[in-house]
């Protein structure tokens, strides 16, 4: 799971005209919930979310005080392009968890968030929606958090282990490195006398 969490003045969520939520200060999260996710990550990310000391405090020490401690509030946007990965210069989403899995996973982000704080200070956007989210970053802070990779299940890394061997097959078109390898030794058993281009032919393709 990885979230962008920026301290703000003010944040608000609208879809087309329509206002769907908004804050003063506190935190804008917008968080993107990967294929791998677990409840482990879930509870590693609201933790961080609330105790991250991003505030001074009432004397004015910086990095000292939570969005719990000042009792600020929370604006939660669920953003899957944070799982991008680029293929070229086109971003690939596929390491996103699909809507139909990610919405009660993020809702179950917030009821955490909320059962952990107080319910009144967590607010939302509205999942699947194209928004508008206006942030008015403090400082400016920006802090950029990814939960721990969790162990993989044997059986998701055997899967993965196929994909990538199928990505690899069209690859070995040529010899094989193993094929190479025994190939290596032939031209330090050639005999001496073998003239010097042939040589240069043998080392030219080795080095290829």
């Amino acid at each position: 799971m990885k979230a962008i969490i920026q301290r703000v003045t003010t944040a608000s969520v609208s879809v087309g005209e329509v206002p769907i939520s908004s804050i003063g200060r506190g935190l804008c999260v917008l968080l993107g919930i990967s294929m791998e996710d677990t409840q482990k990550d879930v509870d590693y990310m609201v933790r961080k979310i609330l105790n991250l000391r991003l505030f001074d405090d009432e004397n004015g020490r910086a990095w000292s005080k939570s969005v719990m401690d000042k009792e600020y509030e929370v604006l939660c946007v669920s953003q899957f392009t944070l799982q991008c990965i680029l293929k070229g210069n086109k971003p690939d989403f596929h390491a996103a968890m699909p809507a139909e899995l990610s919405q009660p996973f993020y809702n179950n982000v917030l009821e955490h968030l909320r059962s952990t704080y107080k319910p009144e200070m967590i607010k939302d956007g509205q999942f699947g929606a194209y928004m508008q989210v206006h942030i008015q970053n403090d400082g400016p802070v920006t802090i950029e958090l990814v939960s721990p990779s969790a162990p993989m299940d044997p059986k998701q890394l055997a899967k993965q282990e196929k994909q990538q061997q199928r990505k690899e097959k069209p690859r070995s078109k040529g010899p094989s490195e193993s094929g190479r390898e025994r190939a290596a030794p032939r031209p330090r058993a050639q005999d001496p006398n073998a003239s010097s281009g042939a040589d240069g032919d043998v080392s030219s393709e080795r080095e290829t």
